[in-house]
């Protein structure tokens, strides 16, 4: 079973940056692509990004527009993900997740379901 713990949120200006981490302990994360997805208040949760096992391959939501950078360490269990030039409409928790895949597609992040064990979510605040 896998363990995915995140952190690094917290009040970011408009235009600031964060760097969220997603650190994960049991069997398997080598294995399997790592996505992030964000729940902004009354939404559903939708994915940001997503990188494949082995790292060679990202995916970015739209809405991104070049602004956050995914990477993974998998020799630390570690999933990153660094935001720059937040917006105040990218408030909320962002939850990392491991999917039941080693690829990493457009489909597979705007799928919640094929993302098999999650954390526990960090909260971000784009605010002034």
């Amino acid at each position: 079973q896998l363990q995915l713990v995140e952190s690094g949120g917290g009040l970011v200006q408009p235009g600031g940056s964060a760097r969220l981490s997603c650190v994960a302990s049991g069997i398997g994360f080598n294995y399997f692509a790592i996505g992030w997805f964000r729940q902004a208040p009354g939404k559903e949760r939708e994915g940001v990004s997503c990188i494949s096992s082995s790292g060679d391959v990202t995916k970015y939501a739209d809405s991104t527009e070049g602004r956050f950078t995914i990477s993974r360490d998998n020799a630390e269990k570690t999933i990153y993900l660094q935001l720059d030039n937040l917006k105040p409409e990218e408030t909320g928790i962002y939850y990392c997740a491991e999917a039941y895949w080693a690829d990493c597609t457009s489909a597979i992040l705007n799928t919640a379901h094929f993302f098999n064990y999650w954390g526990q979510g960090t909260k971000v605040t784009v605010s002034s």
